[in-house]
């Protein structure tokens, strides 16, 4: 049993985290194109409407596939958590019907016309399309959040005699005091995200000496799209998830912090140690002591529930990857305020463009803000365990019972081939388009 359930986990793990690497950049994404095409309505400036089209070319290989990656997770549902789904489908089927039907036709739709029909439709239409793949990729983000806060912090529910789940109060799903901190969060990181790209391809045109002009502006709009985003990923946004946390999932937030024991005069913030679980202590820590009770509840000295405050059932069952995963986000969270300030700064200064260390250094930025995305994830789903729906429906109860742990290797071999030529194709066709750049062929001086 344990190895079907670690099968059935690692595999839907993987497909999601490879899912996940596309819609991350496209919900972004889909914001940046939108505010050059309103520059150019405004200026009349053609650089931003090539650069509109440019980036949506980028966003038009991301989102097919997005949806080709996305498409196997739903089939999981039925095939590896057949018991989950049959349990919670009365809820969580509803905001993922709406996701398909509502936000993925939307967004998939405009997207065409966008492409295809600016000359037929006109400028202002054409905007128009390009505002509305950007609400159907931002819609399509909040239903599925919808789903996952509820999985987080079950609310408006009962409890049928035959154990299935149902609401009774439709409205309470979307006003889950989880879903508007979870889903802020996740759309400022996802233009983080976003931001970087563009950044990184802006310093990429620049270093090479390759139509400059258009690397000034991605870089210019990467580095001020990209320092606000993550201060706003910073906070109010990871400050208000993180304080959730604490109210719902406080065993979770002990782990995540690496609190192994109470501490009575309030709580250290801890900047490096490893979590040692035999010992139930962190090894070679630094801290700086009572930082985290002023950050969670503004009180220098206020308790924190350590991990000896819970039973052993009630605790993350990796805290290791959920203690690493969260101090992984956190800390290229600050990185990337810290360059993008200091990049701001040499902008201002009319030195950004010439200063070919910190242009390197944007360049080489743009894996990591997938990476803290994607750390962020795995903080959210470890830190859940071992339920699937918190305090109602654990894990080991969502499995198909008769799916073997065989055949779902076998499975998740499979996947990892396919997906792997997908991402060569999507690094081929990404990596062509960047060659050729946003400039018409027949512009190209």
């Amino acid at each position: 049993m344990e190895d079907m359930i670690f099968y059935d986990r690692l595999q839907f793990a993987f497909t999601i985290t490879f899912h996940y690497i596309f819609p991350q950049l496209t919900m972004g994404l889909s914001l940046l194109i939108v505010y050059f095409k309103w520059k150019f309505l405004r200026t009349q400036i053609e650089k931003y409407n090539n650069a509109a089209k440019f980036f949506m070319k980028i966003f038009a290989v991301n989102f097919t596939i997005g949806v080709v990656t996305g498409i196997p997770m739903e089939f999981q549902f039925g095939t590896n958590w057949a018991k989950f789904s049959e349990l919670t489908g009365g809820i969580i089927g509803q905001t993922l019907a709406m996701e398909g039907m509502f936000s993925f036709f939307l967004e998939s739709s405009f997207l065409a016309l966008f492409i295809f029909g600016e000359k037929l439709m006109g400028q202002k239409l054409h905007f128009l399309t390009g505002f509305l793949v950007f609400l159907g990729s931002w819609a399509s983000g909040y239903l599925i959040l919808a789903t996952n806060s509820w999985m987080q912090h079950p609310v408006g529910y009962e409890i049928l005699e035959n154990g299935k789940y149902v609401l009774n109060n439709f409205s309470a799903i979307f006003g889950n005091p989880w879903l508007l901190p979870a889903f802020l969060h996740n759309q400022f990181a996802s233009l983080v995200t976003s931001s970087f790209v563009v950044a990184s391809i802006g310093a990429f045109y620049i270093l090479r000496n390759k139509q400059v002009e258009y690397g000034k502006l991605f870089l210019k709009t990467g580095v001020v799209f990209g320092l606000i985003s993550s201060i706003i990923v910073a906070f109010p946004t990871g400050d208000l998830n993180a304080k959730n946390v604490v109210k719902h999932q406080p065993a979770s937030f002990a782990a995540m912090e690496g609190i192994f024991k109470t501490e009575k005069a309030g709580s250290e913030i801890i900047l490096i140690g490893q979590p040692n679980t035999v010992e139930k202590k962190l090894d070679n820590k630094i801290a700086v002591p009572n930082i985290l009770s002023f950050l969670t509840y503004q009180k220098w000295n206020k308790q924190i529930a350590g991990m000896d405050q819970f039973k052993k059932e009630e605790l993350p069952t990796n805290i290791p990857a959920l203690y690493y995963a969260y101090h992984i986000m956190v800390g290229l969270g600050t990185v990337f305020i810290g360059i993008m300030g200091l990049s701001l700064f040499f902008l201002w200064r009319k030195k950004l463009y010439t200063f070919k260390p910190l242009l390197w250094v944007i360049m080489f930025l743009m894996p990591f803000p997938y990476i803290a995305n994607l750390t962020g994830w795995y903080v959210a789903e470890l830190g859940r365990q071992p339920y699937l729906v918190y305090g109602l429906l654990k894990t080991s109860e969502g499995v198909s019972p008769t799916v073997s742990s065989g055949n779902t290797l076998f499975t998740l071999l499979g996947f990892v081939a396919l997906y792997m030529l997908l991402g060569l194709l999507f690094l081929v066709l990404v990596g062509k388009t960047i060659h050729e750049g946003p400039t018409p062929q027949n512009q190209k001086k």
